[in-house]
């Protein structure tokens, strides 16, 4: 009883203080929200590729509660694929922020970048020098265009450089000026440029540089504003400055009453309202008649402290878009068991420390970012370790998401053991056998062969055809100076696993009795998952 009135008394204050976060007049918000989308919908009644008249006022109708007819989405779509397709997939030779902008309204809206008129739009911000060109602007928008749709970075063979994430992170930070903000040149913050670093870094918080650097921009923002709850760019008081920061605080969770950012009474949201034209849109500078670039800008802002302010996600976490497709546009294999799901990425960006140059990097951060493969510790994989039964079966299991199920079928796996439900779940859907009836041998390592089988089998549970015929069999393996010495339950599922690129087929030997590493699990899981179009 003790226990439970703690528990009462803690989620009470809980959601005592969670209503106060972001305390402000929601009549007052919602009706200028209503009023300034409505305008919008009406002024930018053709939204066109372009950062006014464009992808703000579509990426703020799609992320507010308006009912917006879905035709004004479609056709806005319609004249981005036939932009692309007319730019042959090159949106600017130089400003890769236009990927950014336009990926992220398509995602607002549920397309997907990946595939319009057949061009990848990720792809160009997968080239490190390029998209930083711009300098830090470049790499904190194309850290929120990544992350709206917790896409994975594409591979860009055009690159000198290929991007991470990490590389933007590092970026951003290296770019932080001496008094704690950011700002296109020079050392003096600029509250935009600072309140949009703060947003691309804001899902990074658990990074103890990310934190620190975050916690620095706020104490220069707390420094910057103006006693009229405003911020100044360029020594002129704007909407704008405002919009950056408010939408910062909305990602980040900061409530707008925030002790630090509240001057002489007043909020930010205080000051944005001051630029408010009743009935219209917002005035860029006081004393100026409404602008479009502001209402649009204005708009998104409120949009994102309105959802923030009711347990929504957030302005530019997408992973809730209406009409949502962001498979590449691949549909499911037509065999595919109906208990075998598509695993989203649920930790964008993460790697580790010992696969910088890795040939199977790209598989490993593709599989640990859906949480399907774990590190041997936080920052590190160890690409070259073996990996024992009892680890293969769990990552074969998440990787398909199987719902888990439980059997006693082994003596050597307990209900004590991590690993009990996923060796349980890839047993009951025969993607592993034990090594005796009543044994699973958990601690024991995984072989070449033996992983080709498991593979196959999973591949069968997802709709891939693993038939072949024995000639077939024999011509894939005769390539392989020792083919001799594969043991014969294991052919055709190794003979399937190379035909399909599941297993690299350039090398000279199988060694199918060799201990196959973790790396070498993880790119066949990829491979496997890509062909079965579930990644």
């Amino acid at each position: 009883m003790k226990k439970f009135i703690g528990l009462l008394l803690s989620l009470t204050i809980l959601f005592s203080f969670s209503s106060e976060v972001f305390a402000f007049d929601t009549d007052h918000v919602n009706a200028t929200l209503e009023s300034v989308g409505n305008y919008l919908y009406e002024t930018v009644k053709e939204p066109i590729i372009g950062s006014i008249g464009g992808e703000w006022s579509v990426l703020g109708l799609a992320r507010s509660d308006m009912d917006i007819p879905d035709e004004y989405f479609e056709n806005y779509y319609q004249r981005v694929t036939k932009y692309v397709k007319d730019c042959g997939g090159v949106l600017h030779n130089k400003k890769y922020t236009e990927n950014s902008r336009v990926i992220v309204a398509l995602t607002s809206i549920g397309k997907n970048p990946a595939d319009i008129a057949g061009y990848n739009l990720l792809t160009a911000l997968s080239d490190y020098e390029k998209t930083i060109w711009q300098g830090v602007n470049g790499a904190i928008w194309a850290l929120i265009a990544l992350d709206s749709g917790h896409y994975d970075m594409p591979n860009n063979p055009n690159a000198k450089i290929q991007a991470t994430r990490e590389m933007y992170i590092h970026h951003i930070l290296e770019k932080q000026t001496s008094d704690g903000g950011w700002a296109l040149s020079g050392e003096m913050a600029n509250p935009d440029v600072t309140g949009m670093a703060l947003q691309a870094l804001s899902k990074y918080q658990d990074n103890d540089k990310v934190k620190s650097a975050t916690e620095k921009a706020l104490n220069c923002l707390s420094k910057m504003q103006k006693e009229n709850g405003g911020f100044s760019s360029y020594e002129t008081e704007n909407c704008e400055s405002s919009v950056q920061v408010l939408v910062a605080f909305c990602e980040l969770g900061i409530p707008i009453d925030d002790t630090r950012f509240v001057k002489n009474g007043k909020s930010v949201l205080d000051n944005l309202f001051s630029f408010y034209d009743n009935g219209k849109g917002f005035k860029h500078i006081h004393g100026d008649s409404t602008n479009l670039m502001a209402t649009e800008q204005c708009f998104y802002a409120l949009v994102a402290l309105k959802r923030t302010s009711e347990g929504k996600t957030s302005l530019y976490d997408m992973s809730d878009a209406k009409r949502l497709n962001v498979s590449s546009g691949a549909t499911e294999l037509a065999g595919k068991n109906a208990d075998v799901k598509k695993m989203n990425v649920i930790n964008p960006g993460k790697t580790f420390a010992d696969i910088v140059g890795h040939k199977d990097k790209t598989a490993i951060e593709a599989l640990a970012s859906r949480g399907i493969i774990n590190g041997k510790t936080e920052n590190g994989f160890e690409p070259n370790s073996t990996m024992t039964r009892a680890e293969f079966a769990t990552i074969i299991a998440r990787g398909l998401g199987l719902p888990q199920k439980r059997s006693n079928v082994f003596q050597d796996v307990t209900e004590n053991d991590w690993f009990y439900n996923y060796v349980g779940t890839a047993y009951a859907y025969g993607i592993i056998k034990g090594v005796s009836e009543n044994e699973f041998n958990p601690n024991g390592t995984i072989t070449r062969e033996e992983a080709a089988v498991m593979v196959t089998r999973a591949a069968s549970l997802c709709g891939m055809d693993t038939e072949m015929d024995a000639l077939s069999i024999r011509d894939s393996l005769a390539q392989f100076f020792d083919y001799v010495k594969v043991s014969d339950w294991s052919q055709s599922s190794l003979a399937f696993c190379y035909n399909e690129k599941i297993l690299d087929d350039s090398v000279m030997d199988i060694k199918s009795k060799e201990a196959v590493t973790r790396a070498e699990i993880a790119s066949m899981l990829y491979n496997m998952l890509l062909s079965a179009k579930l990644m």
